[in-house]
């Protein structure tokens, strides 16, 4: 039967999430419909529930992308992640889950991504037969008296089944007997008691007392039973029951009632006298938890709280009041006590999925959280409002079941704020109201949305010319608003004016400009390049900035001469610039205008000009700035007829760089006159150049004449002093006896000049004067012209060691040879 049930609602289900998901596809977004499912109570784990993700419209192949899954705050059930079926995960016992409830049923949400939604699904549980009837107690004890007329009645308790429904207690059977029959009555809370009905009067001296089986049966099938045993004791007679003022009592108390208080005064009398009259009051059988509640006093009646009440547990509790008699009569009421709901609970806020970090060009509606609200008050109490607390660009929007979800209420900016930091307030309607908050922080994450941004939209350097290559022009930045690879600016040449992208270079990192070669003022004075910056972001943003470049002069150009011209000046013939000037010239008479320019700009290129040399100094000027050479008075026969002037021209750069230009002037009435003057001025200019000739050749022949000297100076002092020492190393005879011969080179010599050696063929050595030395060795003056080594003997040497010269009258050969020194 619990298949076909679960076929039945799982085909009903279908039809259900089918009408769904037209609609939804027909309204688009609008709140999804609930999904509801039917299962059997006591289920295995593993037991399949429904098709869920087939029902959420859901394909096996969307399931990984829309990353199904379930929020609950009890997981009793799971879903596959690659059918999307619902099944059971936990033991589903509908008895501790819904109680005493009628309908039982488990909810929760579904959530699905990409985009995120809430779906509410509800599985119902169905009860089945797997609790037994339950008396509260193993035995009932009576007393009855004799005198008992047919037909009274006898309540007998309760008894409990956790199962609803048909599966819930049905009737009772009492033990075949001849006097009592049992009843079955229900109250008007539906719950079912038993009442023994006396059929035929007691006769306490035939039949003391009785014990009868009474069995509580249920409607399952098959059904279940539960048995207590009834224990009867015959009285003597007691023939006035006591009889309450009211059959049922009803009473409403506040759950904040306190321990202690008052709920009710129920009251009972009794016709009889004595013993028989007096009442004492007390509860009948009832739970074990409705007695800890409650409790009577018995002589007055008074029935008091014994602990706090909580409405959400319980709304209502049924008390089952007796009066008794001194003779055992007893008399039953039923009190019913309503628990009265405060506003003792505040919203408890629950956030269920939060999607952070949020990127920051997310549109406006975008869904970063969910969360349920839930107040377990009723009424006014347990309606809820929810609010958004802080300054950020989000809103909230309700949803059915009692869920919410946040929404962006506008763009996000993370340059503005990387995160927003707000609290969820929810406050009931009850008085006093009751609420509660819970922080919500949403990071936002950054997209490339801003360009590098330069200081300056334009820069402007300026650098002295004659600059070293790889010297640093200017620094330019960027910033970008932007974090991470989004944010890192590098910067490279986007172009520019003609020949500048080779004339500088920039740093990829730091926006560093540098020269690539050395600037020249008069070549290039200012250039201009596009600095483009970039960040690292995809796709890249960029922008640009222009570099100007201003070359500034420096004074390394000197003034330039074009008239007098120099070569002609400096050739010192007839070639050289002249003027005529007349001997009647007045003072202040032009005489000619020395012309000069210069390469470098501003105050580098302001020229002066001044007259440095003249034969009359008092005869002309020159003007400071405009170089014109005039007569400074008026022109004299005592003045000379040639005139030589030098003028200087100097700029008034740091340091100033000048140029000289030289003016013949002759003074003279016109050009014939002139010309004997030019004709004597070539040739004393013949004259000298002949003089500068031979004061040279003589200075030539003085100096060789002195380095001779002192070369034989020098060769004497050898002499007289005896050989050198270097001599010594040789290890032979001093002279050859074969014929002309040179002692080995110099070593130690530092004179490279050149001398005479006079060596003769013998010579004899005077007796007893001087002891031979040790031989040396007989170097031809072949070998020691070409520098042999020292210590090298001759193979012409055919001499013996020590052999003095034959002839010592022989002449002296004399050979010119030039020292050689090796280190």
């Amino acid at each position: 039967m619990a298949g076909r049930q679960r076929q039945s609602c799982g085909r009903s289900a279908g039809r259900v999430v089918l009408l769904a998901a037209l609609l939804l596809g027909l309204c688009c977004r609008a709140a999804p419909e609930r999904i509801r499912y039917t299962i059997a109570e006591e289920l295995g784990r593993g037991s399949l529930v429904g098709p869920l993700a087939r029902d959420l419209g859901l394909s096996a192949a969307d399931l990984p992308a829309r990353k199904l899954r379930l929020s609950a705050e009890k997981h009793y059930f799971t879903v596959s992640g690659e059918s999307g079926n619902l099944y059971v995960s936990e033991r589903l016992d509908r008895e501790e889950l819904c109680g005493e409830s009628a309908s039982c049923s488990v909810s929760f949400e579904a959530l699905v991504q990409n985009p995120l939604n809430v779906f509410h699904v509800e599985v119902a549980i169905q009860d089945v037969n797997d609790n037994a009837p339950r008396f509260l107690q193993d035995s009932f004890q009576l007393d009855i008296n004799e005198l008992t007329s047919p037909g009274a009645r006898f309540p007998l308790g309760v008894a409990e089944d956790a199962d609803v429904g048909s599966n819930s207690l049905q009737g009772f059977e009492l033990e075949a007997n001849g006097y009592f029959t049992v009843e079955v009555k229900e109250s008007q809370d539906g719950s079912k008691f038993a009442e023994l009905v006396l059929r035929r009067a007691l006769d306490r001296e035939s039949e003391q007392s009785l014990r009868l089986v009474l069995t509580a049966l249920d409607g399952g099938d098959p059904p279940r039973s539960g048995t207590a045993q009834l224990c009867i004791n015959v009285t003597d007679a007691n023939d006035n029951p006591p009889v309450f003022a009211q059959d049922r009592y009803s009473v409403s108390l506040r759950e904040d009632a306190p321990p202690g208080s008052g709920v009710l005064n129920v009251s009972a009398s009794d016709a009889d006298a004595g013993s028989n009259a007096r009442i004492t009051y007390g509860f009948g059988k009832m739970p074990a938890k409705v007695l800890q509640k409650f409790a009577v006093e018995a002589e007055s009646g008074t029935i008091t709280l014994q602990e706090a009440l909580d409405f959400e547990a319980t709304r209502g509790y049924t008390l089952l009041v007796e009066a008794r008699d001194g003779g055992g009569l007893v008399a039953h009421c039923e009190v019913e006590v309503e628990v009265v709901d405060v506003n003792d609970n505040a919203p408890e806020i629950t956030l269920t999925s939060v999607s952070s970090p949020v990127p920051e060009d997310a549109p406006a509606g975008t869904v970063v959280a969910l969360l349920k609200v839930l107040d377990r008050d009723s009424g006014e109490n347990g309606q809820v409002s929810c609010e958004l607390s802080g300054e950020a660009p989000l809103s909230i929007v309700a949803l059915p079941g009692g869920s919410y979800k946040v929404v962006t209420s506008s763009a996000l900016d993370r340059e503005q704020a990387s995160e927003h930091r707000v609290t969820v307030l929810a406050r009931d309607r009850g008085s006093p109201s009751l609420w509660s908050r819970a922080a919500l922080v949403l990071e936002v994450s950054d997209v490339n949305d801003n360009a590098p941004v330069f200081e300056e939209a334009a820069y402007s350097a300026y650098v002295a010319e004659n600059n070293a290559a790889g010297a640093e022009v200017v620094r330019v930045r960027a910033r970008d608003a932007d974090a991470g690879a989004n944010g890192r600016v590098s910067y490279w040449l986007a172009g520019g004016s003609a020949g500048a992208a080779s004339s500088v270079s920039v740093e990829a990192r730091s926006g560093a400009v540098y020269a690539q070669r050395s600037f020249d003022y008069e070549q290039c004075r200012e250039f201009a390049v596009a600095v483009r910056a970039q960040d690292g972001g995809a796709p890249a943003r960029s922008s640009t900035a222009t570099v100007r470049v201003f070359v500034l002069d420096r004074n390394d150009n000197a003034p330039r001469v074009l008239w007098p011209s120099a070569a002609g000046a400096g050739a010192g013939g007839a070639s050289a610039a002249f003027e005529v000037v007349p001997r009647s010239a007045e003072a202040g008479y032009v005489v000619a205008k020395v012309v000069a320019v210069d390469a470098d700009a501003g105050r580098n290129a302001w020229l002066s000009y001044e007259l440095v040399q003249a034969a009359e100094p008092a005869l002309f000027r020159v003007g400071q700035h405009s170089g014109e050479v005039r007569t400074a008075r008026a022109v004299s026969e005592r003045d000379a007829a040639k005139q030589r002037l030098v003028a200087v021209v100097k700029d008034h750069g740091q340091p100033a760089l000048s140029a000289t230009a030289t003016l013949h002037v002759v003074l003279a009435e016109s050009l014939q006159e002139a010309l004997p003057e030019l004709s004597e001025r070539a040739a004393s200019g013949d004259s000298a150049a002949e003089l500068q000739f031979y004061l040279v050749l003589a200075l030539a022949l003085l100096s060789a004449l002195f380095l001779l000297s002192v070369a034989l100076a020098v060769l004497a002092r050898v002499r007289r002093a005896g050989p050198p020492a270097v001599l010594r190393c040789l290890g032979a005879q001093r002279f050859s006896v074969a014929g002309a011969a040179f002692p080995a080179d110099f070593c130690e010599g530092t004179l490279p000049y050149s001398y005479n050696l006079c060596v003769a063929p013998g010579r004899a050595v005077a007796e007893g004067a001087w002891v031979p030395p040790p031989p040396l060795p007989i170097v031809p003056v072949e070998e020691l012209v070409v520098g042999e080594p020292c210590g090298k003997r001759s193979p012409s040497s055919s001499a013996g060691a020590g052999e003095p010269p034959s002839d010592a009258d022989a002449p002296q050969v004399c050979k010119r040879a030039r020292s050689r020194c090796f280190p």
